[in-house]
């Protein structure tokens, strides 16, 4: 027996559009066929390849007992969802590529703010919770096995906590972790060009260096050509090259860094603050810090929605004008992992679940040595900026030229690649409003148009507001939630545990927590402005070092 599943649209059901060229195509059916397309695909006539196609995809369909119709076929035209080929390694290339880049090298910044023990259990009590929240949310692509799929962060929101509230408590925090951390990603990226050039050149270098204004501006152009493959499927191959480079630079800058040992004058007390106040408010930039290192939850139902997924075309009718029609019953979808369908008895989750586990095997054996270590070697004397910039700052005399140039190289790679996975909400969003305007796909020509834009957009607020930095922890403290809270009250709007039991407690005690957390960390922040005030330097970006 079959159950019949619907995936949550981004708008209500729409008109008649045009058929995706990417599904499969079907000669147009008799009229007795058009009220279901099951009896469409059971007829006699199997004559033509389509046809032994259809009628071998709804025998499997038959065998697997789940089908999911998809109620809106222009998801077929987004990035997000044009592609439905991916694997349990595509997901585990997105997931790490995601999860670990330069926020990892500013963890040993907070040690010295907490001191060992605490900054210790606050990044092992912040890695589990995170892990534990994106279980969540990797559960709630599908909540029930043959029940309703959210393929995107902003649909379960919305669906959770209505329309209005959804795009309110949401949407800003989801769309700065997207064009927020890009923008980051320009401003470490482009710095990083320019010290990598400067570490090539030498100090008798006699060519003129690009200011960093320029160097921002290199960078945005090789982001921007990278940024038309078209779909999230197809920069897998781009996730994986910046995964493993990110895993390669912070072994490298934490095995370098203990290897020459300890700074002279080390010393592993927490910074002391003059008053209680300035204290306060270290400890809650050190908390922002190890929040500020989990990041990507925003994008793991996109992750799954692309990896776990295969689409066939089942039947379709002609208009007058010749032109294929599609209605609701014309698509069906089969939940695959390339050999592990999605059924009653093997759920989707399953092997998503499998490739963000070995994923953050690996980021944790990244984050805990870089932040161990890091402090390990340079104590309270580390710099804002992380253990890169001490890695230049105390061993630049006595470390080989070709390590610091390939450690910064290594930087530069994850930040073009780590881009990409961003700035792809970002892309379908702005591609969401000309496919459900126009009814028809966007044109490659307007899509190269709408991703140099983003581009061109986040340039400008790099440059324009460089003192951005500063704001970390407030803007952190906002988008926290999406991480920590909002997955936790998810599960219990759409899983409904009994009240009273272990689920019910654990999930409304971390989303309230959480929910806490970001408070103090906005309060704390803003306190933070006013006492010390804001270094505002319009169009004046600094050296990353």
């Amino acid at each position: 027996m079959s159950s019949e599943v619907t995936s949550v649209p981004p708008t209500p059901t729409p008109p008649p559009v045009s058929t995706p060229p990417s599904q499969i195509q079907s000669p147009a059916a008799p009229a007795s066929s058009r009220a279901s397309p099951l009896r469409g695909m059971g007829t006699p006539n199997i004559a033509s390849p389509v046809r032994k196609a259809v009628a071998s995809v709804s025998g499997y369909l038959g065998e697997v007992g789940q089908m999911t119709r998809l109620a809106d076929p222009r998801d077929a035209w987004l990035p997000i969802t044009e592609s439905r080929s991916g694997n349990a390694y595509y997901a585990a290339f997105h997931s790490l590529s995601s999860g670990i880049g330069f926020q990892a090298l500013v963890l040993p910044v907070a040690f010295s703010l907490l001191g060992w023990t605490w900054a210790i259990i606050c990044l092992t009590v912040a890695f589990a919770w995170q892990l534990y929240t994106l279980w969540l949310l990797v559960k709630l692509h599908e909540p029930v096995a043959g029940g309703t799929r959210y393929s995107r962060y902003m649909y379960l929101a919305t669906t959770v906590f209505g329309e209005k509230w959804g795009k309110i408590l949401a949407l800003l925090p989801v769309m700065y972790l997207s064009a927020g951390t890009c923008t980051a990603l320009i401003i470490v990226g482009g710095g990083s060009m320019k010290l990598l050039f400067n570490i090539a050149c030498g100090e008798v270098c006699l060519a003129r260096p690009l200011t960093t204004v320029e160097w921002y501006l290199v960078f945005v152009c090789v982001a921007a050509l990278l940024s038309q493959l078209p779909n999230l499927n197809s920069i897998a191959g781009v996730s994986l090259v910046g995964a493993t480079a990110a895993v390669a630079y912070c072994t490298m800058i934490w095995v370098v860094s203990v290897a020459k040992g300890r700074v002279a004058g080390v010393s592993y007390d927490p910074v002391r603050a003059t008053d209680e106040e300035d204290g306060a408010i270290g400890i809650l930039n050190g908390l922002g810090i190890i929040a500020f290192a989990f990041r990507g939850h925003n994008l793991v139902l996109e992750i799954q929605v692309k990896s776990l997924s295969h689409s066939f075309r089942l039947h379709s009718t002609t208009d007058n004008d010749g032109k294929d029609k599609v209605t609701d019953e014309c698509m069906l979808a089969i939940n695959s992992q390339a050999t592990m369908p999605s059924t009653l008895k093997h759920p989707s989750h399953v092997p998503m679940w499998k490739g963000v586990k070995a994923a953050y095997v690996i980021i944790a054996l990244c984050l805990y040595p870089v932040a161990v270590g890091g402090f390990w070697a340079y104590g309270d004397q580390i710099p804002p900026n992380g253990i890169l910039s001490a890695l230049y700052k105390f061993h630049s005399q006595d470390v080989s030229r070709v390590v610091l140039g390939t450690a910064t190289l290594l930087v530069i790679v994850n930040c073009l690649t780590t881009y990409q996975i961003y700035a792809m909400p970002v892309f379908d969003n702005m591609e969401t409003g000309y496919v459900h305007k126009k009814n028809r796909p966007c044109p490659w020509w307007m899509r190269a148009g709408f991703r140099a834009l983003f581009g061109a957009i986040n340039l400008l607020i790099a440059v324009a507001l460089p003192f951005l930095s500063e704001l970390a922890g407030l803007l952190g403290g906002i988008s926290l939630p999406v991480t920590l809270a909002y997955p936790c009250f998810m599960w219990v709007a759409i899983m409904r545990p009994a009240k009273g039991t272990a689920m019910w407690y654990t999930n409304w005690g971390l989303g309230s927590l959480g929910m806490g957390l970001s408070f103090v960390l906005i309060v704390g922040n803003l306190w933070g402005l006013v006492e010390k005030g804001l270094h505002v330097k319009f169009f004046k970006p600094a050296d990353f070092q």
